[in-house]
């Protein structure tokens, strides 16, 4: 079971042995919280493993208290600092939570395997429904009012993507979002991704060992050419997860829990000849 516990102003919920092995910090994504991963990490392959598990709501999300500094380059430096400061070796992130870890990588915050869940590596790929939020939340007057409502009927986007007897609990979470900062901060992120234009060469050029894993009933997509250049890549293992939406660590924990576990074991290495895998 997991622990609340709180670090420098983040919420963390924390589960596994303290003098486990290994510390793996776990990332939501966007206006998700920590309680997200709790049916993860209750799966039986994981809870006994010599892992500690530390998941990390980014303030501002749920009930926490908002970061002044809502861009990108400021949250990967503050989740750079947390990893250090909680001794983690691997980082497995969720969403914009698995792009604040490849960024961590990118830019040296962190050197140690990842895992990136339904991220997106493009405008591209992101969920249209969020860019043409973006676009209104960025008209005076009209933008703060469009995420107050997007965050109040945040349910409704929901349905379906979570186990229905805990549907209820997380959208609650979600919905203490700060809409100040969820406007800014995905604008922020949106000007990440148009920035770099496609974000698979920071990935490779890290040479940091990467498990990227992509659902097959998630609207996050992935284009043509990133696919072909990320198996190409010689340090980035793709994942193709079947019967799975974006919530995989939801719709497939245990298959998820095998990821992590193969992540911190000290002689896996990318195969990128394997790369179809079916839920279990």
């Amino acid at each position: 079971m997991s622990a609340k516990e709180s670090h420098d102003g983040w919420d963390l919920h924390t589960s596994g042995p303290v003098g486990a092995d290994h510390r793996v910090l776990l990332l939501p994504g966007g206006m998700c919280t920590a309680a997200f991963f709790d049916d993860l990490v209750k799966e039986p392959e994981l809870s006994r493993a010599s892992i500690r598990c530390v998941a990390a709501t980014l303030p501002g999300f749920g009930d926490t208290r908002a970061l002044e500094d809502p861009t990108m380059q400021n949250a990967v430096g503050l989740v750079g600092k947390l990893a250090s400061d909680l001794g983690c070796d691997a980082i497995v992130g969720h969403s914009i939570g698995g792009n604040l870890a490849l960024e961590m990588v990118a830019t040296g915050e962190f050197s140690g395997p990842v895992a990136l869940l339904e991220p997106a590596f493009s405008r591209e790929d992101e969920f249209k429904e969020l860019a043409i939020l973006d676009r209104i939340g960025r008209l005076p007057g009209l933008g703060h009012l469009a995420w107050v409502a997007s965050v109040k009927t945040i349910g409704m986007a929901m349905k379906g993507e979570l186990p229905p007897d805990r549907h209820d609990a997380l959208v609650a979470e979600m919905k203490e979002s700060d809409p100040r900062f969820c406007r800014r901060m995905i604008r922020s992120y949106f000007a990440y991704l148009d920035h770099h234009g496609s974000l698979v060469a920071r990935l490779c050029d890290s040479g940091v060992r990467a498990t990227v894993v992509f659902c097959d009933r998630s609207k996050v997509g992935l284009t043509d050419k990133e696919r072909r250049d990320l198996e190409a890549c010689p340090n980035v293992t793709l994942v193709d997860v079947a019967d799975s939406g974006h919530m995989v660590m939801m719709d497939q924990p245990a298959r998820t829990a095998a990821l992590i576990l193969k992540l911190v074991s000290t002689d896996a290495g990318p195969r990128n000849g394997d790369r179809r895998v079916s839920g279990s």
